[in-house]
């Protein structure tokens, strides 16, 4: 006898169209609030709501808070781990986005140190701790709408669309940024790599509170989506799991940290890219703790040309990574990363044509290693806890890496007195921990995503074992 017609696993397909752009709007979305927040934390952020310290300390306070929106993107990811294992990956996904879109925009009223004191430190905080816990809930979703709805040759390539968000993000973030500062110039006479009075009282306010218009853009897109048959079926065949964190924990540990330290040294480079790179590219090559002394416009120009090279290879990444593996692709390009750890002095040492390709190559390598990485996670869980487990690995790794990155470049770099070697060689430890992990983990892109599968080195069938949750209506 066929099918009910409401059946779920009968369920229409999301187009490839409607999957791509539905995977990249939103974590285009998240990244952009993430970048003009981290430009904001260089920028602005130190003298308005930190303005009792001295430079050095109010940078590192201001890139404090910048991490304590790591903190709190693990207790994302549980959350929204467990809404979208037991409910639906569409659901959660919606939620994280609002709950981002919120937030940004609240920045964006917030009153400064002057103004309201210690009040307004505490609600930055809060604001960046909301962010935080939304982006916990946000990459894994929009990775697993990628690549459950791909063609299984093609999840790699797929799972580069939720990647490709983070450079346009960043595009779009500074390029608005620079748009206020041409409008809102230094006046004359006064240091042009510091923002002028004007942009200072109200320009840095625009771009959080434009992040309204994109979230409508990306909720629009989003409500429009279906659940992947994927998930359909499992939900169908009742093995959707009462507490998926439980499950993962106990049958999937070994993934859990495998997955954790194979981003490491992805999000230490990022970091060093986006954020300390903008703070050490600003600084005066006189100041107590020297930089290179570019203005803040040209700085970010070349990092932008610098994000192209990142967007381009986070898409060369995904057929490189369906051919060749997701494993031996990244153990190449973290090897790369290794070495260019060590070489960022000499580069640097060449002038701006040395700045310059020390951007090139620093972004072209987070494109590489970025870029797998929306199939490699979700191919280590099964379909009942793969949005929690994906999430777990992916934002406790934030923390070991993000949340401390800017905040350790900064101190070496003043205990160096200037010079980023040890900020280089800080990149390569994190690139030998993550090659270590890659090879003892194991290849990931022949398997299956189905329930049925056992993911790849996972050694266990235990979650099958566990009573799963009465099937959820949808």
């Amino acid at each position: 006898m066929s099918a009910p017609a409401t059946s779920p696993a009968q369920a229409p397909a999301n187009s490839r169209s409607r999957v791509l752009v539905a995977s990249l709007i939103g974590t285009t979305i998240e990244f952009y609030d993430f970048y003009i927040y981290a430009t904001a934390a260089v920028l602005v952020f130190p003298s308005l709501f930190f303005p009792n310290s001295d430079p050095t300390t109010a940078l590192l306070s201001s890139f404090a808070v910048f991490g304590a929106a790591m903190v709190a993107r693990p207790i994302g990811a549980v959350v929204f781990g467990h809404l979208g294992d037991r409910l639906g990956r569409k659901g959660t996904l919606v939620a994280s986005l609002l709950t981002m879109g919120i937030a940004t925009f609240l920045i964006g009223v917030l009153p400064t140190y002057e103004q309201a004191g210690w009040i307004a430190t505490a609600l930055l905080v809060l604001m960046r701790l909301a962010q935080g816990f939304a982006l916990g809930g946000e990459w894994s979703g929009a990775a697993l709408v990628a690549t459950e709805n791909a063609p299984k040759n093609r999840r790699a390539l797929y799972g580069t669309f939720p990647q490709l968000g983070a450079p346009l993000g960043f595009i779009i973030g500074n390029g608005l940024f620079l748009l206020i500062g041409a409008l809102l110039p230094s006046s004359a006479g006064a240091d042009p790599s510091q923002p002028s009075e004007a942009f200072l009282s109200w320009g840095w306010r625009i771009p959080f509170l434009f992040s309204a218009v994109m979230v409508v853009i990306g909720l629009w897109v989003r409500m429009r989506l279906v659940e992947a048959p994927v998930f359909s079926k499992t939900r169908e065949a009742g093995l959707v799991r009462k507490l998926p964190l439980a499950t993962v924990f106990r049958s999937h540990w070994k993934q859990l940290l495998l997955g954790t330290f194979f981003m490491l040294a992805t999000y230490v480079l990022f970091y060093l890219m986006t954020t300390f790179s903008l703070s050490y590219g600003r600084t005066a090559t006189d100041a107590a703790v020297p930089g290179l002394g570019y203005s803040y416009t040209t700085f970010v120009l070349m990092m932008i040309f610098g994000v192209l090279f990142f967007a381009a290879f986070t898409l060369i990444s995904g057929p490189l990574a369906d051919k060749y593996g997701r494993r031996a692709t990244l153990i190449w390009v973290t090897a790369a990363i290794l070495v260019f750890g060590l070489v960022w002095v000499p580069l640097i040492g060449m002038g701006t044509l040395g700045v310059v390709l020390w951007l090139v190559l620093g972004f072209t390598l987070m494109g590489m290693t970025f870029g797998p990485m929306g199939a490699l996670l979700p191919e280590l869980f099964p379909t009942s806890v793969r949005y929690t487990g994906s999430g777990i690995s992916y934002n406790v790794s934030s923390i070991l890496g993000a949340a401390v990155a800017p905040f350790i470049a900064v101190a070496l770099w003043e205990a160096a007195d200037g010079s980023p070697w040890l900020v280089g060689v800080y990149l390569s430890s994190m690139a030998l921990l993550t090659l270590i992990s890659l090879l003892i983990g194991k290849e990931t892109k022949d398997i299956a995503l189905d329930e049925g599968e056992t993911p790849a080195g996972s050694g266990t069938t235990a979650d099958r074992d566990e009573a799963p949750a009465s099937p959820v209506a949808p």
